[in-house]
């Protein structure tokens, strides 16, 4: 059974004992991309219809959004496009993003995932999170403590969701962020990368 097969959060919910709650936790500002990055934006916009398909999605506004957030942050994490990930027969698959701590064997070896991009695939958000939250309860298996949090985010490259599972609790953020709020989106995916900061220095 791959993560994929899990077609709703309550799949999920059911398999592993996980509960469901509903919090706004990201908490962010407004913040401006770099100017470089949304020049390459609007000039995307303007000229390529970035959402005629999925892949144009995936290579116009998540993956470059995406990297630009991890810019920031290289030198303590890793970011991995299409990485299999696997903790047992059920729980795994190639999540479509994923953030990790950064390895002192350096960017080939993947550590332990702090954070989970999956693409709606159709613009189906509800398998979307199925995917994810089998992807983060993976994820939680492999850091081998359940009390460190690992977030989760769901997207067709215009709405963006967020959640997060610590212990055996799954949370999903009750405000969604979209595209033609770049800003606000922008200060969300920051905002996500400094509580994992947070975490991993406390």
């Amino acid at each position: 059974m791959a993560f994929s097969e899990f077609k709703t959060i309550a799949d999920v919910q059911r398999k592993y004992e996980i509960r469901y709650a509903e919090e706004n936790f990201v908490l962010c500002q407004e913040l401006a991309p770099p100017e470089n990055f949304l020049n390459d934006f609007e000039f995307a916009k303007e000229n390529i219809d970035i959402f005629a398909s999925e892949a144009s999605r995936s290579e116009i506004i998540i993956s470059p959004l995406l990297r630009e957030i991890y810019k920031k942050h290289f030198h303590r994490y890793s970011f991995w496009i299409q990485k299999s990930i696997s903790y047992d027969t059920t729980l795994t698959g190639t999540p479509d993003y994923v953030f990790s701590q950064r390895s002192r064997l350096g960017k080939t070896v993947l550590e332990k995932p702090v954070v989970i991009v999956v693409e709606a695939k159709k613009n189906d958000f509800d398998q979307g999170w199925g995917q994810c939250l089998a992807e983060l309860v993976a994820s939680q298996k492999l850091n081998e403590n359940p009390k460190i949090t690992v977030y989760g985010i769901v997207t067709d490259g215009n709405l963006w969701q967020f959640g997060r599972l610590v212990t055996d609790l799954f949370t999903k953020n009750t405000e969604n962020f979209t595209i033609d709020k770049l800003p606000r989106l922008y200060g969300a995916l920051e905002y996500i990368a400094q509580l994992v900061d947070q975490e991993n220095t406390s």
